[in-house]
């Protein structure tokens, strides 16, 4: 389980892997004087615990097919359909570097990862400052192509064999790359959370791999 982490509005947002999900919500339920009820929608699972303390759960892979509301702990829809294997593709972008593949079952089976040059700001002013943005911008553009065409080469083709489509990174990049018409397909399969990550490696996209299939719940007091 990964660290605490506050949230906005209030609360705290913890991420569960699929096989620590069922004892994380019972140990959840001995700590807050068990569970008075368990809300189960298509995107969203809520429980209630006893002394008014509740953990929503976004549902991955989503919608979930067994839904509506029962008394006390009644999870075993939602983990079920959390411990379905599946084989997502992973797009991590940043302006300094991308690595994509497939993992299944939160394991990488196939990556291609690069890195690339892009300086950051100058504090020169004037022409210096223009020729350096200039730089800068170009430095931008072409690792962000070299994103798209890897993204196009290895993730495209084989979109028919995956469940689903994972990004993580920096935002503004991941939508400069939406705008590639080659990636619309890729793009329309994406999961609406979008992972934080380091700089793209191999080896965050190992990280990527196991967080993208885990469970964010967000605890919030009454």
């Amino acid at each position: 389980m990964a660290k605490a982490r506050q949230v906005a509005g209030g609360g705290r947002a913890v991420e569960v892997a699929p096989d620590r999900l069922a004892g994380w919500f019972a140990r959840f339920a001995e700590r807050n004087d068990g569970v008075r009820a368990t809300v189960l929608g298509p995107r969203e699972v809520c429980v209630t615990a006893g002394n008014g303390v509740t953990a929503t759960a976004t549902v991955p892979f989503g919608p979930l097919a067994m839904t509506g509301e029962r008394e006390g702990l009644a999870v075993e829809p939602f983990v079920a359909h959390v411990l379905v294997p599946r084989l997502v593709a992973l797009l991590l972008v940043r302006l300094g570097g991308h690595s994509l593949g497939l993992a299944r079952g939160g394991v990488v089976v196939l990556s291609r990862t690069d890195r690339h040059l892009v300086h950051g700001r100058s504090a020169a002013g004037g022409w210096s400052q223009q020729r350096f943005a200039r730089r800068r911008a170009g430095q931008a553009r072409t690792a962000l192509n070299t994103a798209a065409q890897d993204a196009f080469e290895v993730l495209v083709p084989r979109l028919s064999e995956v469940d689903a489509v994972v990004l993580g990174g920096d935002r503004h990049a991941l939508d400069r790359l939406r705008g590639d018409r080659r990636l619309a397909p890729l793009f329309a399969r994406a999961e609406p959370r979008v992972l934080e990550i380091a700089e793209p490696r191999r080896t965050v996209l190992e990280d990527a791999a196991e967080q993208a299939i885990s469970v964010e719940l967000v605890l919030r007091e009454r």
